[in-house]
């Protein structure tokens, strides 16, 4: 039996993301993960990526550390309040990080034309979501056809990259019973965008938001801990 193809997952130890994970490998696929110390206001997450990615059938998992906070312009990288009572429609909040996928998704793509591989999986939802810019179809799109103007390995033919979503067009509920049939342990997976010192989620930021209907709306109990 041939090596299964690789496959660059972008991986923050995140609900969607670690779902996304799943799906690659329940396609056929090796994941090579790929987190990013960002200058987040919290290692939570990464914690929580270090420890699952292997147990979701992680080939590799590469952590790249680059700071965000240079730049600042959101409340993940700079003293920016985190919102606390809801998003307003057709409003991008503050949380919001100036080309954050622009930015990861170039790291995946560099990183999977040294690997020989041109399958990228991002777990971005236009969905439910935050009214980012950055997690829409076109803008994948847009990325993916840059992404094989911009290679060698595109340009010379030895193949063509493929950006993958396989949640972009599901509810939050849709995705956690997705990654239920394949077996990810949402308990050891982090969303809060300002978690207490303890690690504890906050409940009340928008991403705890839509985590807690997606859970509610599958009938089960979030199994991670609130403060």
């Amino acid at each position: 039996m041939s090596n299964p193809k690789k496959a660059v997952v972008l991986y923050s130890g995140g609900l969607d993301s670690t779902t996304c994970m799943a799906i690659a490998r329940d396609r056929g696929f090796a994941p090579c993960a790929m987190s990013f110390a960002y200058g987040q206001r919290h290692s939570i997450e990464l914690d929580k990526a270090k420890e699952y990615a292997p147990r979701i059938g992680a080939v590799k998992h590469h952590l790249v550390e680059i700071d965000l906070r240079r730049i600042g312009g959101s409340a993940l990288t700079s003293d920016l309040a985190v919102p606390k009572d809801g998003v307003q429609e057709g409003e991008i909040p503050v949380t919001y990080v100036p080309a954050r996928n622009t930015i990861f998704l170039s790291f995946a793509l560099g990183w999977a034309e040294v690997l020989g591989a041109f399958d990228i999986f991002i777990g971005v939802n236009a969905l439910d979501y935050s009214g980012y810019p950055d997690c829409r179809p076109e803008y994948i799109a847009a990325f993916e056809a840059m992404a094989n103007l911009a290679t060698r390995a595109a340009v010379e033919g030895i193949g063509r990259y493929r950006i993958h979503t396989p949640l972009i067009d599901l509810s939050k509920a849709d995705i956690i019973r997705r990654g239920l049939a394949l077996g990810v342990d949402y308990a050891l997976t982090h969303s809060c965008y300002d978690p207490t010192p303890a690690g504890l989620a906050c409940g009340q930021c928008d991403s705890c938001r839509l985590r807690l209907k997606g859970f509610a709306e599958v009938g089960i109990s979030d199994p991670v801990a609130y403060q």
